[in-house]
């Protein structure tokens, strides 16, 4: 006696994700990013995907690679590589709060350009919060925002 046995599932056969590229929406864009200290504003122009950072390059500002994926996520999520050019004016605060002032306004001018496509993979990602965590301010009688001297009983 031969058995054959069936398998039973209760998920449907995944079908095959198609990527599908959608036209570029050819529409200029600008808004503002901040994080920390730094505030970053960007105006993103059709094109083929060339950054001027303060009248340079990304690679020539932002040297840290970490630093260049962060600017270039909102880009790879949407699948628009290459197609939109950034032109940013970013001032005061660090490299890694300029980095994050740079996405948050890359993202917020995607968002402005086609509201119904790009918001909601835009907002899942976070790529819409701005990130509040600023550095807490000095308290007086202490040496830092928390530090303080040691303590003596006697």
């Amino acid at each position: 006696m031969t058995e054959e046995v069936q398998n039973y599932s209760t998920e449907t056969p995944a079908e095959a994700e198609t990527v599908v590229e959608r036209p570029v929406v050819s529409v200029p864009g600008a808004a503002v990013g901040r994080r920390k200290q730094a505030i970053a504003r960007a105006r993103l122009i059709p094109g083929e995907g060339s950054f001027t950072v303060n009248g340079r390059t990304l690679e020539e500002y932002f040297p840290n690679k970490l630093h260049q994926q962060l600017i270039t996520d909102p880009f790879t999520l949407l699948g628009l590589t290459g197609s939109y050019d950034v032109i940013a004016r970013i001032n005061g605060g660090g490299a890694s709060g300029q980095a994050g002032a740079l996405r948050l306004a890359i993202a917020r001018s995607l968002n402005q350009i086609d509201r119904d496509n790009n918001r909601a993979s835009l907002k899942k990602a976070g790529f819409l919060t701005r990130d509040a965590r600023v550095i807490e301010s000095k308290k007086a009688g202490l040496k830092k925002a928390r530090k303080a001297s040691q303590f003596s009983k006697r």
